[in-house]
């Protein structure tokens, strides 16, 4: 995935107020972007000011950003702002939108104000609600307020967010294991809904492309072997971490050849009747390459999994874990849980994970990843739904 994030930023102001003061702020702002590292596209060509105030500009900063193929938009309001201009904006680009004006020092002497910035906020705020349009508001507060930088850095996550989950497509490797009623999905209204796409492959497919990638030493599958020698402690045959490196890139190369952001593996028990492993080992390996992989062919799991890791900005990558039972003593305490798909880079530093056999299937399956996770604080989530109804749980810890 490209988790990088362009923004397109359109100062503004409204006639009646201080000019001046609205191009000093449009150019304090701009510095900060480029200070804080946000790559951003302007408006200085548009007009001489830079900033949006007149109705002819409007199609010009659309067909700009669009060119630019900006991902989200930022409207400082560099005094009042001009609303109307902002929202036809924003109406016609349809892409996340934040909101934000310096705050006021105090009167001048005579009691003249420069901006009168939040009366402005409170109005863009009202029309962008009068056109159905979704917007993140960073409280009224100087450039150099702590508030300002984690609102705008906040606002670049959730917009990658967006990005990802407005392109997604899932590769499902066959379909959910037959007992499990918990992971259905309704695979029409998620396409007609929100352009989520499911690319389905059959197990027959998936696993002869592993027995011959296999069989034919692929030079990629050596190349894994090789990467978990010298990553995990092994404590499977040297068959089984072959075939675990060979089953990875299968699901590495349909992922590639068919656009897909994310997995979703019936990862029990019909694999098991044909290669005699778990897939656990590959998950891992893919999810920490950026292609989340979850377990049961749990699409809305694959789904949540790729927000999860567009929030994080690529830097961490996700884990995919039941939410099994509650501490016996701490009610504050619960056992993330699952077969053994945990990302190695997890791993507590200093420690490898160990390549060995989930707990709860029979000896002859070979391939979890069994380790201590190195700690900190972790972000819980689940994007679900039913009767047409979806939503998101999110949580700390």
């Amino acid at each position: 995935m490209d988790h990088k994030i362009k923004i397109g930023m359109a100062p503004t102001r409204r006639f009646i107020f201080s000019k001046e003061d609205a191009l000093k702020f449009k150019k304090l702002t701009q510095q900060k972007l480029t200070q804080l590292g946000v790559d951003y596209v302007d408006i200085d060509d548009i007009n001489e000011e830079g900033l949006l105030h007149a109705e002819e500009d409007v199609e010009k900063v659309v067909e700009k950003f669009k060119a630019a193929k900006v991902n989200a938009v930022f409207f400082p309001h560099c005094n009042f702002g001009t609303e109307d201009l902002v929202c036809k904006v924003a109406n016609e680009l349809k892409l996340p939108i934040l909101l934000w004006g310096p705050r006021d020092e105090s009167s001048l002497p005579d009691g003249s104000r420069l901006r009168d910035t939040q009366c402005g906020l409170f109005a863009t705020g009202k029309v962008f609600r009068r056109f159905n349009l979704p917007f993140t508001y960073i409280p009224n507060c100087s450039l150099e307020d702590e508030a300002f930088e984690r609102g705008l850095m906040n606002f670049i996550a959730a917009a990658n967010v967006v990005k990802e989950f407005r392109k997604l497509r899932i590769l499902q490797i066959s379909t959910r294991p037959a007992d499990f009623w918990t992971m259905m999905c309704n695979e029409g209204e998620l396409l007609e809904r929100f352009g989520i796409q499911l690319r389905p492959i059959t197990m027959s497919e998936f696993t002869n492309r592993i027995l011959k990638l296999e069989a034919e030493n692929d030079p990629e599958v050596l190349e894994t072997v090789k990467f978990l020698e010298q990553n995990t402690e092994i404590c499977v045959p040297a068959d089984a971490v072959k075939r675990l490196a060979a089953l990875k890139v299968a699901m590495k190369r349909y992922a590639k050849e068919y656009g897909c952001s994310a997995v979703g593996i019936q990862c029990w028990n019909s694999l098991q009747e044909v290669l005699h492993v778990m897939p656990c080992m590959a998950n891992s390996l893919l999810t920490d390459e950026g292609i989340p992989v979850v377990c049961e062919t749990d699409i809305h799991g694959a789904i949540t999994a790729v927000m999860a890791q567009a929030a994080a900005m690529g830097k961490t990558p996700p884990f995919f874990a039941d939410w099994s039972v509650r501490h016996p003593q701490n009610d504050n305490g619960e056992l993330l849980q699952h077969c053994g798909p945990w990302p190695i880079s997890l791993a507590k530093e200093g420690t490898k994970a160990k390549f060995g056999r989930p707990f709860a299937f029979p000896e002859h399956c070979p391939g979890a990843v069994l380790a201590e996770i190195k700690g900190g604080e972790i972000s819980l989530l689940r994007f679900d739904g039913d009767n047409g109804n979806y939503s998101i749980l999110l949580g700390k810890a």
